[in-house]
């Protein structure tokens, strides 16, 4: 019937995850798209949502039905592939269709943003000067502020001319309402990292000699971009060996070729040093690089959208969340450091960008190139498996050695005489060497602060968090305790609160006291400074020390692993690891892979320029195999020796894993339900699932609640979902105890 509504399907925003259904008003039928933001009632709530489809199984004739409100934008917020995506994501990953798309959308979009305009102010014609300025000697600004305009030849900034003339807003606003001037608004593009590598040494014009490795590599990823179809591709190159210069030929390919690129960084702070090569690199092509991650403002983000959705930009740059870029016409996805685990979001909903990024590509027939130097073992048995396919660079550029690695076994230098605290004797001497030869030098320690505990020696009490099980860390700069997981902080105590002793003492050490510690042992004139998670949440801060030390004004680095991955100072010719084996300590299958390729990779910060680097690696186990793998290089030697493990026992990659997490207030309650679920599985077992636990996470408390965890083992994550989503249905929980699901855990702590 001609007077039947148009029906859509809706996902609200707002905690509701199902799709409704509502009318279209006859102003909206034309305008009306899947991916469209925009405002419903439901209920006694005005809420925002999103058109999921043009298609409705409402039944037309429900006098209920309600209507779209109105439009937030006028164009899609999301294309049709990125619903795909978050659809899949919903399935696979175990959770709500409204917290994907949600997180698909930048916050500016949703709340329905304007853009950045400048207001400039144009002379207009004007027959009699002489009249105008005499009909404005009553309002000395106004005629201070026309005459002004007078002489200009052009549009003249609004804010800078009234601030240079010393005249407030309303005599401007006066002028325009006279039409003794015009305005005009031009639209103002903020983006992000726009002074990056101004002064790099990398010049677009300069011609790029591959080396054989990286020429087949190249010519093989082309090859596979030539096909126009869906392909996954692991790059495995050492530190050094131009994975860049790889990335950027395949990149050269898909534009020209009129497809968009998408490059995932695995950390925040490998954007801007990425960002800056590209711009460099494509500046010469007019193609304007955006760049996605959280740290952005609202209207950086809302810009970079805006950009990628008009078609404006074809690459943008970032971290796990720009998995999610708008990007028109996705042909090449580039996933670098493949293998850090950064990538997995630990919070609702619980991807893993990598894995994402692979689908993404599948949707669009692209090409997903994952490069890393110590790939995953995930990613390694999808090339035995033949999912993927693989080239190899297997030498630095120019000829470059790889570092040489030294072993200090701190069993041994702690019982030296007058040895110096946590830095060995022999890491201080080639300290002071580098300063004196002019070159650089970074000390990476994975944890911050200044101590890590606070510890009673009379009676062994350990100030821990009041909401976690950890200890709180000691923190200089304001001499709080801290706790790194929850953000709880609180003064340092003078005395125990468990015996009252007074020697209550700090135990361990954090960057900021190896910091100090170098401080002393260099000269005075040598410049050392500090770069950790604590540094990330003054802005710019973390960008300008990085500057600072690719320009050679900062002799030394103290770090964590933030440091480890990605960038490039040719400057740095020595590297010092401080606690090597602190990531073997871990309650993780993982802790060994995860060890040699934190080793790997900041050992390869040294040596990328034109002098040989060295690398000191402190050990208090210097034989453990990934410290020795590590130290020759050797990462096929170490990928056989964990597959063997991992294939005894039937870890990933040999199978899937999921975590099951039970977690409340009450430590009993939680429990209690935890090992009721355990006799629900005995008594319903899901087929082909090994069953582990319930056991106390390594982290008991967490942010003030209880966890106990299982451990699924499943060859199939689908089939596995499909007998669990039943059980799980059947089995109510207390409203005080809650559990997540975690599809391919990454975290076990």
């Amino acid at each position: 019937m001609k007077n039947e509504p148009k029906i859509v399907e809706v996902q609200p925003f707002g905690g509701f995850n199902q799709e409704l259904s509502y009318g279209v008003p006859i102003a909206l039928i034309n305008k009306i798209k899947v991916g469209c933001l925009v405002r419903i009632t439901l209920g006694n709530r005005r809420l925002t949502g999103i058109i999921t489809s043009l298609e409705s199984k409402k039944n037309k004739a429900d006098y209920k039905l309600k209507f779209i409100s109105s439009l937030v934008q006028d164009d899609p917020v999301l294309n049709l592939e990125l619903i795909q995506l978050a659809r899949w994501m919903c399935t696979y990953y175990y959770t709500s269709i409204e917290r994907v798309l949600e997180g698909m959308i930048p916050s500016a979009v949703k709340v329905g943003m304007s853009e950045k305009k400048s207001r400039y102010l144009i002379k207009v014609t004007i027959k009699d000067l002489k009249e105008v300025e005499k009909k404005l000697e009553n309002s000395p600004q106004q005629k201070k502020l026309f005459s002004y305009i007078q002489k200009s030849s052009g549009p003249i900034p609004l804010n800078e001319t009234l601030k240079k003339l010393g005249i407030g807003i309303s005599s401007a606003n006066g002028l325009v309402k006279k039409q003794l001037i015009s305005e005009l608004q031009q639209k103002v593009e903020r983006s992000a990292y726009d002074d990056e590598f101004k002064d790099s040494d990398e010049h677009t014009n300069s011609i790029i000699t591959l080396t054989d490795e990286q020429q087949i590599a190249s010519q093989e990823i082309l090859q596979i971009i030539s096909e126009n179809k869906f392909r996954s591709h692991l790059l495995q190159g050492v530190t050094g060996s131009g994975k860049t210069e790889v990335y950027f030929q395949a990149m050269e390919e898909t534009l020209s070729k009129r497809g968009g690129v998408l490059f995932l960084v695995p950390e925040v702070a490998l954007a801007p040093q990425t960002v800056g090569r590209l711009r460099n690199r494509f500046s010469k092509q007019n193609e304007n690089v955006v760049v996605w991650h959280s740290h952005l403002s609202d209207g950086e983000r809302l810009d970079a959208w805006s950009a990628l959705t008009s078609g404006r930009s074809r690459i943008v740059v970032g971290a796990r969340s720009a998995i999610f870029a708008p990007v028109q016409n996705l042909k090449l996805i580039i996933v670098d450091e493949e293998h850090e685990p950064s990538y997995k979001q630990e919070e609702n909903p619980r991807y893993h960008g990598r894995d994402v990024a692979v689908y993404r590509a599948k949707l669009n027939k692209a090409v997903c190139i994952l490069g890393s130097a110590t790939p995953s073992m995930e990613s390694l048995h999808n090339v035995k498996t033949r999912k993927y396919s693989k080239s190899m660079l297997t030498k630095r550029i120019d000829g470059r050695e790889l570092p040489l690695v030294h072993l200090v076994d701190m069993r041994k230098e702690t019982k030296r005489e007058n040895a110096p605290p946590i830095l060995s004797q022999p890491l201080v001497e080639a300290l002071r060497e580098r300063y004196y030869n002019r070159e650089q030098s970074i000390l990476f320690l994975n944890r911050r602060g200044f101590n890590t505990t606070m510890m009673c020696p009379d009676c062994g009490d350990v100030q821990q968090c009041k909401d976690c099980s950890i200890s709180m860390t000691f923190h200089r700069t304001d001499s709080y305790l801290r706790c790194h997981i929850c953000g709880y902080r609180k003064p340092v105590p003078r005395f125990c609160p468990s015996c009252r002793s007074f020697d209550i003492l700090k135990k361990g050490h954090g960057t900021q006291r190896i910091e100090d510690i170098a401080e002393t042992l260099l000269p005075k004139k040598a410049t050392i400074r500090r770069v950790d998670a604590d540094m990330m949440s003054k802005k710019n801060l973390f960008r300008q020390t990085l500057n600072d030390f690719r320009k050679g004004k900062i002799d030394i680095l103290v770090g964590t692993q933030m440091i480890a991955k990605g960038l490039d100072f040719p400057n740095v010719t020595l590297v010092g690891v401080i606690d090597a084996d602190l990531p073997l300590r871990m309650e993780d299958f993982r802790a060994s892979e995860r060890a040699f390729q934190l080793l790997t990779q900041v050992s390869g910060r040294a040596g990328r320029g034109d002098r040989a680097g060295e690398v000191f690696i402190q050990t208090y186990a210097p034989h453990s195999s990934s410290i020795q793998f590590s130290r020759k290089g050797d990462v096929e030697g170490f990928i056989e020796e964990e597959s063997e493990l991992r294939k005894e026992f039937s870890y990933p990659p040999y199978r899937q894993l999921v975590r099951h997490i039970f977690r409340g207030r009450s430590k009993d309650k939680t429990l209690f339900y935890a090992e009721q679920w355990s006799k629900r599985l005995e008594l319903n077992p899901i087929e082909g699932v090994e069953v582990k636990g319930p056991a106390p996470a390594p982290l008991e408390k967490l942010k003030g609640y209880y966890r106990f965890h299982f451990f699924y083992f499943t060859q199939k994550i689908p089939k596995f979902l499909r007998g669990y989503h039943k059980l799980r249905s059947e089995f109510p929980l207390d409203k005080e105890v809650h559990d997540i699901l975690d599809i391919d855990a990454n975290q076990l702590s």
